[in-house]
């Protein structure tokens, strides 16, 4: 997965229309919590082996299991086939956010940094951007 210089609007633009209301949303959302970082978007190959698009928010270096590091973003959102994913690398306690605040958040699929959903409606979006403010505020 990798950085391109595709425009992030013109990949919303082209979202299927049950996903794109919710999805303008939440990047006006994040992308207001996320003032002054980068958004771009990125694409290529995931970790899962699945071909995917994610607008990303904010630059990191995060550190990976087997050593050195990677250029990741802060931030990301997907439009997945059946549902929307948001993306936080942030960690408190030694814990991902995102499952630290599970409980918060609604109906979602929590995994190890991503918080999935089939509709804006399903989840709590001030506890969500919650989350995308610690991950801002754990980078530079």
């Amino acid at each position: 997965m990798q950085k391109t210089g595709n425009d992030p609007d013109e990949y919303l633009a082209t979202v299927p229309e049950r996903f794109r209301a919710d999805a303008l949303r939440l990047d006006a959302a994040i992308s207001e919590v996320m003032a002054g970082r980068s958004r771009v978007l990125w694409e290529g190959v995931f970790w899962g082996g699945t071909d995917q698009k994610i607008i990303g928010y904010g630059d990191l270096l995060q550190a990976r299991p087997r050593g050195g590091s990677v250029e990741w973003f802060t931030v990301g959102l997907a439009v997945q086939q059946n549902y929307l994913s948001v993306y936080v690398n942030a960690t408190e306690d030694g814990q991902n956010v995102a499952q630290k605040y599970a409980d918060t958040l609604g109906r979602a699929k929590i995994g190890s940094s991503s918080v999935g959903f089939k509709a804006l409606a399903d989840i709590d979006l001030e506890a969500l951007l919650r989350l995308v403010r610690i991950a801002r505020d754990q980078t530079a």
